[in-house]
């Protein structure tokens, strides 16, 4: 009497599966590790987001009110006598007090838009920022302004200020505009992880949100009521 040989196919398939086929899971650590840098990441852009707002307000306040104060004095002959004279910031030149209000409007339009729009005001209040300071350091020395008051105070046509000397109120000027640059950098840098007005109205696809409103039970009377203030018919099944 002769016995079948066992071959290898009789034999049951291993249950052993590979470590290569298992996708890795994180561990607890490496979540938390993650979800610590994430808190960070968010703190720093806040921090940033703060620093923004008041270095570009306090930025565009100081040009603004620069723009108002004597840049220089000086004294003119007339007469016989000698009269003081001075011209204002805004006298001088009107592109910093101009680009302030620029820049005011550049940051409240950081939060009103998103992605590569908030990109171009962020870099709009940065240029208004350096082009204030740069403004006020080129028209510093300006007697322009000074000698049209000088004229102005004699009623000669030709006449000029002497002595002249400015104020420290173009340095606040520029002071404030590279306050408005540091503002505008802050935003291009942290901009896209700041928070936009519209986030809470909008879906990703830029439609408004609508709520589908819960099942009419008809043995609840508030469920009814509620229908009935909709429009909708209670009765009626829906779909």
């Amino acid at each position: 009497m002769t016995t079948s040989p066992q071959t290898a196919s009789s034999q049951p398939p291993s249950s052993q599966t590979s470590s290569s086929q298992t996708p890795s899971a994180q561990t607890p650590e490496q979540t938390s590790a993650r979800r610590g840098e994430d808190a960070a990441a968010r703190r720093t852009a806040y921090r940033a987001l703060a620093a923004a707002l008041a270095a570009g307000v306090a930025g565009a306040s100081l040009v603004l009110l620069a723009a108002g104060k004597t840049w220089a004095r000086g004294t003119t002959g007339g007469a016989g006598q000698m009269l003081s004279v001075h011209a204002t910031g805004s006298q001088t030149t009107a592109l910093p007090g101009a680009l302030a209000l620029v820049g005011l409007a550049s940051l409240v339009a950081v939060f009103a838009v998103r992605r590569f729009g908030r990109y171009t005001v962020a870099a709009l209040l940065a240029i208004s920022g350096a082009g204030a300071a740069v403004t006020a350091l080129a028209r510093r020395g300006d007697h322009g302004a000074l000698d049209a008051a000088a004229a102005s105070a004699t009623g000669l046509t030709r006449a000029t200020a002497s002595h002249a000397a400015a104020t420290g109120w173009p340095l606040v000027t520029v002071a404030g505009g590279v306050l408005m640059l540091v503002a505008g950098l802050l935003a291009l840098r942290y901009g896209p992880r700041w928070p936009a007005m519209s986030s809470r109205y909008d879906r990703g696809d830029g439609r408004a949100r609508t709520r589908t409103p819960a099942p009419v039970d008809p043995d609840r009377a508030e469920d009814l009521w509620k229908a009935l203030d909709r429009g909708e018919d209670p009765t009626q099944a829906p779909g």
